[in-house]
């Protein structure tokens, strides 16, 4: 019986990782280092102090606690700056239409990302109402593939793992969804996301009655 279904956000809810990119590469070749759209990839699912550290790592740079610090905040004030302006056409294909679903059918949703500005994004596009709960980046302690995000957003939302489904776009979000306890859904590539139970493309066209469905078999 599904009660719950947890959602990562970028790739998943909407494509903000393009942002992320863009604000990440400013802020490697501030530091002469050279970031590549590839190696954005490597970043999914990652917190941003996780994130840094991986650009540091290819710079072969090592810096104290305070710059690194100031460094995310640079990196997070231009990446602000870029999804202010993000519109409502920007939720991925499906997503509206199946949260819209899952809502009339009692069916609770949560956020589970490591993103701090989840919120913001929400509200950016217009589906903080659809939601009955958002953790974020401000309210975890480890990021995935720990499975704290999921355990916490299946705790607000008054349900068990066994009873919510995961949607995860990332390696290690499906890793966390499945640490967890979950049923976990991957979008994108079944090569990459090879743990998940199911794989699909997207959530173009995805209903209820299909999720229910691949469960039972």
């Amino acid at each position: 019986m599904i009660k719950a279904c947890i959602f990562d956000m970028d790739g998943v809810i909407v494509d903000s990782a393009k942002y992320h990119f863009l604000a990440w590469r400013r802020l490697a070749a501030e530091l002469a280092i050279d970031f590549t759209e590839e190696e954005n990839e490597g970043l999914k699912g990652l917190s941003r102090v996780d994130s840094l550290e991986k650009i540091l790592l290819k710079g072969e740079l090592h810096l104290d606690n305070d710059t690194k610090v100031a460094l995310m905040e640079k990196k997070n004030s231009w990446y602000l700056e870029f999804i202010k302006g993000m519109q409502p056409e920007e939720v991925l294909p499906g997503v509206r239409e199946f949260l819209e679903e899952l809502k009339t059918n009692d069916i609770r949703i949560a956020l589970g990302s490591s993103s701090r500005n989840a919120p913001r994004i929400l509200e950016a596009v217009g589906l903080t109402s659809l939601f009955d709960s958002v953790i974020d980046g401000n309210k975890v302690t480890y990021s995935k593939p720990d499975p704290e995000v999921f355990l916490l957003g299946a705790k607000e939302v008054g349900v068990k793992p066994s009873e919510s489904v995961v949607f995860e776009d990332a390696q290690a979000g499906v890793a966390a969804g499945k640490a967890g306890g979950f049923y976990v859904i991957g979008l994108g590539e079944a090569d990459v996301l090879d743990q998940a139970d199911i794989v699909l493309p997207n959530l173009e066209n995805f209903t209820l009655e299909r999720l229910q469905s691949l469960m039972v078999h």
